[in-house]
């Protein structure tokens, strides 16, 4: 069946390829399940590939309730696509939106992660831009529902994190901007306002990344500025974390430079697996605190 069922009744959306060690992919808010396919038939060669509509974007059902959209329930959806097909374990990937949520899982059910990729993933995460970035948010929410998704995709693809995709690859670029201008109105705006608007900061959970025992790879564009800190940062605080940064990049990683993003997630994941993927040696740590003293 090509629909999981959330805890709520939500249906969604679910494409898989592939035989092995199952990645589960997690798209961003400006993409859907389609944005994967770049990484779907690279990775379906060797492992079982999953992806998914998240609620509010079809062929995925669209909750017409704020409140069935939130962070929570992101991760929720993730276990209910696992479940759905059976996937006790997985590595998860996620982009963005996507990105937090997977977080996010590394945090609810680490016992459910082979590892976790939190690609572009900070943007509102900033104390200093919080209350900004929920005011955007919201301001989005709005245009989405007032203008329609075929209209403000135009504006809203070629965010100053986009435009680098644009430069280099028109016709990706335009792919993209028209898959974004397919959304639904109603679920474009209950995810900003549900999910978007309400997510904590990560640097509010510091504490508990500490203590995240999962593997982790946080990729980011040099050119993402929203996002370059929070990276610096979970690399900083999760214990078995990597960090890439993808040079001349914004923020659509995985279909602006579809190559290097394969690239890092093959390596990373052949690293995991062989269980070369450790925590940061705390020897290193202290002798970089005696140099600085």
């Amino acid at each position: 069946m090509p629909f999981a069922t959330a805890s709520d009744g939500t249906r969604l959306w679910v494409e898989e390829a592939g035989v092995g060690t199952p990645i589960v992919f997690v798209h961003e808010f400006g993409g859907d399940h389609r944005a994967w396919e770049p990484q779907m038939n690279f990775f379906a060669r060797r492992h079982r590939c999953v992806t998914f509509a998240a609620r509010g974007y079809p062929p995925s059902d669209v909750p017409s309730a704020v409140d069935a959209y939130s962070q929570a329930i992101a991760v929720t959806d993730i276990l209910a696509v696992m479940d759905h097909l059976a996937i006790e374990k997985a590595h998860v990937v996620g982009l963005s939106m996507g990105g937090f949520a997977t977080a996010h899982f590394g945090l609810v059910a680490p016992e459910r992660a082979l590892s976790l990729v939190i690609a572009g993933a900070g943007y509102g995460a900033e104390k200093q831009f919080e209350d900004y970035f929920r005011g955007v948010s919201l301001d989005v929410a709005d245009n989405f529902e007032k203008k329609t998704a075929r209209v403000f995709a135009e504006t809203y693809a070629l965010g100053a994190s986009r435009v680098q995709f644009e430069n280099k690859d028109p016709r990706g670029w335009r792919a993209f901007a028209d898959r974004l201008a397919e959304h639904s109105d109603l679920g474009a705006a209950n995810t900003m306002r549900g999910v978007q608007a309400r997510r904590p900061s990560l640097y509010d959970l510091e504490a508990e990344f500490a203590k995240m025992p999962v593997p982790t790879l946080v990729m980011v564009g040099d050119e993402d500025d929203h996002c370059l800190q929070p990276g610096i940062f979970l690399k900083k605080t999760i214990p078995a974390c990597g960090l890439a940064v993808l040079p001349k990049t914004g923020h659509t990683l995985n279909i602006e430079e579809p190559e290097l993003f394969n690239a890092h997630l093959r390596e990373f994941i052949a690293m995991v697996e062989a269980g070369r993927w450790l925590p940061r040696d705390p020897r290193a740590i202290a002798s970089q605190i005696m140099k600085t003293e």
